[in-house]
């Protein structure tokens, strides 16, 4: 029961929507239809005065650009259309020059609609409280039970008809807008080489820098370390004091672990090979172990996603930890890692697989996070080369929020 009451209310929801779109898109349409009669009078200037061609086209491209933005909000409001764009100014015009019939054919439906509900009102209110109708006879006359009875069973059929009407004259306008304003499989095809040429730039940059720090890690770090190690074994070799060369012995097997230590952590930033064996939840779990700031993680994906994501997810988290660590002076780092799965309709199951992984980290620290530094910008370039997105709220005083979403298809 409590399921058929919210599929009702949802359907209620949506059937009113639905009305107030086609109400506002018949108020829209007047507003359209006069700017295409002022841009009809504007060819006189343009043959008149050619060189006013410029001026009224740039003039004619801006309006209809405006009116097509709030053809957009209006059908992504009522509608539920989000797919709409990117479009150029004549992409724009056309879609106007091309709806005004949508626009006039639903506000006569609703026209029809409410002139139909003001003839049920009167002829429900004479009938009830026992006035006359004037459309029976000349001067009026009384509604009787059998008049009601008669006239029910057509007006149903016409309120049928009309509510059908309306919602055909919905599916036309988000029909239409689809048809002129989302571009062409030419410019989508120019726009999908333009971001893969840029990822492939910002992925090239991400592997020097990574090459860079990785050398870094290496000279400054491990290689110390063994140089370290090997001055302690040479002065052990030399010593001729048995407590002392022992001694040297130990000092130098510190050394090799830490130098051991050192060598693990750099193989780790490089690629955690532990990921593949032991997967993202326990791999992620480490690294908030590790970190010198108290995390709490939320970790809920109901399978494992795919390698490559796992991947992109450690290093998203791993570089955000590092990053919270040296600049934020955070007190606590709060990491969640969701599956964001794909709306279905209403009786159809869900799908196993998350259609994409969601990643959040926020600390509390000072904010104003730079998000042009390298390591940010490295993170960004590396999520863009999955087709993935990346946003970073930082605020001055806090708190830095740093969110990737990854599509696991």
């Amino acid at each position: 029961m409590q399921v058929i009451d919210a599929r009702s209310s949802t359907l209620i929801g949506r059937s009113l929507l639905t009305l107030a779109g086609v109400t506002l898109g018949a108020v829209l349409v007047l507003v359209e239809v006069g700017f295409l009669l002022v841009v009809a009078l504007g060819l006189i200037p343009m043959v008149a005065v050619p060189r006013s061609r410029r001026a009224v086209i740039g003039w004619t491209h801006r309006c209809a650009r405006q009116l097509a933005t709030l053809e957009q909000r209006r059908l992504a409001r009522f509608h539920a259309v989000h797919d709409l764009g990117p479009y150029g100014d004549r992409q724009a015009f056309s879609y106007l020059a091309r709806r005004w019939p949508v626009g006039f054919l639903g506000g006569l439906v609703l026209l029809l609609l409410v002139f139909g509900l003001v003839v049920a009102g009167s002829m429900l209110s004479a009938w009830i409280f026992g006035g006359t109708w004037g459309f029976i006879e000349e001067d009026g006359g009384a509604v009787s039970t059998e008049t009601i009875a008669v006239a029910a069973l057509p007006g149903l059929v016409l309120l049928y008809l009309n509510v059908m009407g309306i919602a055909g004259v919905s599916q036309l306008d988000v029909a239409l807008a689809r048809r002129h304003l989302t571009p062409s499989a030419e410019d989508v095809l120019a726009r999908r080489v333009s971001e893969l040429t840029l990822s492939r730039a910002e992925v090239v940059q991400v592997v020097n820098d990574e090459r860079r720090r990785i050398e870094r890690d290496l000279h400054d770090g491990v290689q110390q370390r063994l140089v370290a190690l090997g001055l302690l074994l040479s002065r052990a070799r030399r010593s001729r004091d048995p407590g002392r060369a022992a001694d040297l012995v130990r000092q130098a097997h510190e050394e090799s672990e830490q130098a051991l230590a050192d060598l693990r952590d750099v193989a780790w930033r490089v690629y955690p090979t532990v990921l593949d064996q032991l997967g993202l939840r326990d791999v992620v779990a480490v690294l908030a172990e590790r970190s010198s700031i108290p995390v709490t993680l939320t970790y809920d994906l109901p399978t494992r996603p795919p390698a490559a994501v796992e991947t992109a997810v450690y290093f998203v988290i791993s570089e955000a930890l590092t990053n919270a660590t040296k600049h934020s002076r955070a007190q606590r780092i709060r990491i969640s890692v969701q599956a964001a799965v794909p709306a279905v309709a209403v009786g159809v199951t869900p799908a196993s697989e998350p259609a994409s992984v969601v990643v959040t980290v926020t600390d509390d620290g000072r904010g104003g996070a730079d998000p042009s530094g390298r390591g940010l910008t490295g993170l960004a370039g590396r999520v863009a080369a999955y087709d993935g997105t990346f946003t970073i709220d930082s605020p001055p005083g806090g708190p830095t929020t740093i969110r990737a979403e990854l599509p696991c298809e």
